[in-house]
Parts: C-alpha cells; structure tokens; sequence
C-alpha cells in the first residue's frame, strides 16, 4: 500500500510539474503555426565514436525529433557530427565552407567568443527570441544568465542550463580497493600523503607491471591547478590566468602543479614514454581506458550514465576485482591547506546561431529549443520507450544500461541532444539524479558511494566556497584567438620536458621556458585579460 501511494503522489508531481510548464510555454507554442515552404535547419551533435552505437546524426531519435517537432512545423531538423575530440577543427572547417549550423553551441566560452568575434554568428534579439521561447527564455531568468548572453556589447548567446553547476555530480573517478587492500588500505586514501604512500606501496608490491598512474601531453589548453591555488588567491590574477583557452604555464599554482607531477614521474608513477601521442587528440585519455580495462593501472574516471561500457569492459577482464570511488583530498603545501575545485560555470552550452542563419531558420531554431525544454517531450528523450529502454521505480525512471537494440539512447542517455536545453539529466533532487546516472549490470552497486562522495567531496568543498569557475569576459580577448594554437604547441611541450627534467634542474628549466611562453604571446593575453578586469568587464569571484 505503501509503495502504491508513493507512486500515486509522485506521478500527481510529475503531472502538476508538466501543466506549469505547459502553462508557462501556452503564449509561446499556441501561437505558433508551420511555415508556409518548409524551413531547413541544421543542428550540432558531438559524435564520440562509440563502439555499438548508432550514428549520432540519424538515428531513432533524430528521426522522432522529426517526426514529433519537424513534420507538425514544416522544419527540416538535420544533424551535423561534431567529433568530440576535435570540435574547432570541424566547426572550423564547416564555417570556412559557408557550412555553418543553424545553432552553434560549446560549453567553453572562448570557443564562442571567437565565432561571435570572428563573424560566424550573428547578434539576436532576446525579446523576439522570449517571445518564441519563453519557457527557455524563463530559465535564463531563473537561473541569472542574462549576464552572459553579451561579448562586446551586442547579443549573441542564449544559454541551456546546468543543474548543480558548482557541485559536479556526474563526474567520478575510480581506484582499485583491492590493490588498496593488497598494501595494507582499508579505505580509499584521504590525504595526498596517504595517497603517495598507497601509490609507492602498490609499486613496491609489484601489482603490476608498468606504472600505475596513467598520464599523457595535455590535450587541451585547460590546466587542472585549482587544488594549487592560494587561500588567499588575488582576483586579478585569477582574471589573467583561469581560462579554458590557454594554459596558464607561467602562474605559481601550475608551477606547484608541474613540480609534484615531476617528483611523481621520478617515483615511477608515470610510463617515460607518455608523452609519446601528444599530436593526437584524446590518445592518452584513449590509452588510459585501455590500461585501466587491462587491469594495469590504479584509477580511471568519466561521466557516470546506466550504461559505462568502460566499467563493464573492466569487471569482464578483471573478475574478483573490487573497486571504489575516490576522496578529494587537500594538496597541503606552500600554503594551500583545503581542497578546491574548478566549478563548472553557471549555464551549460552557450548558444549562438549562424550568421547565414535566415529569419525564418532562426525562429525555426528557436521554436526546437522550447519544444525540447517541455518536460513531456525532454522526458522521453532521456528516458525513451517504457518497457523498452526504461521501467518506473517508484514513480522515477530507471534506464536499462544494457539495452542496444532498436530505439536505444545515444550516449548517456542522449545528452548529446538534450544539451540544447541542460547539461545533465534531473531526475527530483540531487540525490536521485545521481541514482539517475549511477551504472548499472556491474558486480558493485555504487550508486550510494556515489551519493556519499558527492556529499563530502564536491558539494562539501562548494559549501566552504572553494569551488569557483573562470572569469568569463564581456569583451573578446583578441590575443587568445591570435596566439591560442600556438601556445596550446609550446605547452605540450614545455609540459613534457618539466615533467621529465631532473628534479634538481626544474627551477632553472622552469624560468627560461615560462620567458618562452610569455614571449611567444602569453604576455599579451595576460596584459589585455587584466585590462578588461580593471575595465569591470569580467565577471568576479565569488564572496565567501
């Protein structure tokens, strides 16, 4: 009885959750009508390659997105492939061809800043576009986005939603507890000195055969330093040097970053060959999948969905095998005392629409986002056919991990699609949209570690006010686009030589290579983001 009435109330939410929306989207959908001569649209998808997946860009759901939205409206809805790995390659090349979606969208702000400075993207009206979306117009609103919808005083962006945006629930990363146990470990470490001593410990013990910890050239400009910044960190530094768009080489927190990965190489943590696919895109990250699968090294992470086939991949090649999710834990030196992390920024994709775009073409665009944003329509493209991808649980929607068949969700759970609209799927609170995502059809349950990790990790370090994202600016940084490509070269680099130096040389080695990258345009980058910081045209650190 109990159960029924549980599932009785939580189907009445969900039905008052879609009339409000409903409600709010009536002045906007009711009024629309199909467009005279069909109206072509092109959208982005990120394509990752999956081994058993279908085409990202025509597949059961591109064809029901179609079918429901497109045919109703007389818009053709025509997916683009954007590869994961490489996305200003192919976007590069699409604007060059005169090929530029319909919507354009990235989750990395100086990505879009660039087209909106380089004129790949035209400027929009947000009142016409509130006046076709309102619901999504809405969440803007609610979510104080406005702030971000400028670059040089005109409008270009509208942007999708990101649940939690300082609280990462959906990134875990995993350890081998049973080397853990093998060297003396009853729980994950939660110290970096319990950490190195667990490491060196799994080496002496010869648990396997080649360096434990996966490492590879930075692929991207981002540098993971947020753990090696001061307690007192001075906003107009971080203004000058968080960015996704160059790495910040010459900073002090990734000189602490680049000296105790080099003390960490020459413990033998790392292959002496891993900088050895530094000029393909995500081969190291590749390689490290493969290691963690083969059973080689201690830990590997990712985006959690029902279905990790990673995870799966790991437990058919390592039966008896136990794992567990790994701590935060504080660096604790040279005045860094408690952990920190990189916050997501406080919307998901940023979405601008192509300078080719038509009148007609942008309002069609338009129309397709406050279609997908209705929860009647995102649920089922989250959660799929009844019966056949999913199965209510107490009144919530389970998906099947293992279900490829026909009508099977594209990655996690067709968030490649449903990214127009937010980052990651909501499912009630936090806690549930963590079950939501928690793998399934694998020897350990860990969807309450999951929960647990989150609470006294992420969230933990967002609630003393240590997790903060990168300052975004409201004028585009020319240098960045000038000098970025070769900068990203020079890092890679200047990133394998520190790491692999003798420990007693990286001073030395580290000055005259941070003259190099200041020289080779860095300098410029800093001086122009400090400018815009002293002009109030960034955004602020968060009070604490």
């Amino acid at each position: 009885m109990k159960r029924i009435v549980s599932m009785i109330l939580a189907l009445v939410m969900v039905l008052s959750m879609f009339a409000v929306a409903n409600a709010e989207a009536a002045t906007g959908m009711a009024a629309w009508t199909p467009f005279e001569e069909t109206v072509t649209i092109t959208v982005p998808v990120y394509d990752r390659s999956k081994a058993g997946y279908p085409a990202v860009d025509d597949n059961y759901w591109t064809q029901w997105i179609q079918k429901e939205f497109g045919d109703k409206w007389n818009i053709d809805v025509n997916y683009v492939a954007i590869p994961r790995g490489d996305v200003m390659t192919k976007y590069n090349l699409l604007i060059a061809d005169k090929q530029t979606p319909t919507i354009m969208m990235e989750y990395d702000y100086p990505k879009v800043a660039q087209w909106a400075t380089d004129g790949a993207m035209q400027t929009i009206e947000l009142e016409k576009f509130a006046a076709v979306a309102p619901t999504y117009y809405g969440k803007m609103v609610e979510n104080n986005q406005l702030g971000y919808t400028d670059i040089n005083g005109e409008t270009y962006f509208v942007l999708s939603e990101r649940p939690y945006y300082n609280t990462n629930y959906t990134y875990f990363t995993f350890v081998r507890m049973d080397w853990l146990r093998a060297v003396g470990y009853d729980h994950v470490p939660a110290t970096y000195e319990e950490h190195k001593d667990a490491i060196n410990k799994i080496i002496q013990a010869g648990l396997t055969d080649q360096a434990p910890l996966g490492l590879g050239i930075p692929s991207a400009a981002y540098v993971a330093n947020f753990a090696y910044h001061d307690a007192d960190l001075v906003e107009a530094e971080w203004a000058q040097h968080c960015s996704l768009g160059t790495a910040s080489m010459t900073w002090e927190p990734t000189k602490r970053l680049l000296k105790r990965t080099n003390d960490e190489y020459h413990m033998g943590w790392y292959s002496s060959e891993f900088d050895l696919d530094k000029n393909t895109a995500g081969a190291a990250a590749d390689q490290m999948q493969t290691d963690f699968i083969n059973g080689k090294i201690y830990q590997y992470g990712g985006y959690m969905a029902s279905n990790v086939d990673w995870l799966k991949a790991f437990y058919d090649n390592n039966p008896g095998a136990e794992l567990a999710i790994a701590s935060a834990y504080a660096v604790e030196e040279e005045g860094v005392a408690t952990a920190r992390n990189r916050a997501d920024n406080p919307f998901g994709m940023i979405v601008g629409f192509s300078s080719y775009a038509t009148e007609d073409q942008l309002k069609a665009a338009w129309m397709l986002m406050e279609w997908m944003i209705q929860p009647e329509n995102l649920f089922v493209l989250e959660n799929g056919i009844e019966g056949t991808t999913y199965e209510m649980v107490d009144g919530k929607p389970s998906v099947f991990g293992d279900y490829m068949g026909d009508g099977m969700l594209n990655h996690n759970m067709n968030i490649d699609m449903t990214c127009l609209v937010h980052a990651s799927k909501v499912v009630g609170t936090v806690e549930d949209s963590i079950k939501a995502v928690a793998p399934q059809g694998l020897p350990q349950d860990f969807a309450q570690a999951m929960i647990d990790s989150w609470t006294t990790g992420t969230k933990a370090i967002a609630d003393r006010g240590n997790a903060y994202s990168d300052p975004i600016f409201a004028v585009a940084i020319e240098s960045e686009s000038e000098y970025s490509a070769t900068l990203l070269s020079k890092w890679q680099e200047f990133y394998a030589k520190l790491v692999k130096c003798d420990p007693a040389e990286f001073d030395a080695l580290y000055e005259q290579l941070s003259q190099e990258y200041l020289d080779a345009g860095y300098q410029e980058i800093i001086d122009e983001r400090l400018e815009a910081y002293n002009n109030g045209q960034t955004t602020k650190l968060p009070q604490k």
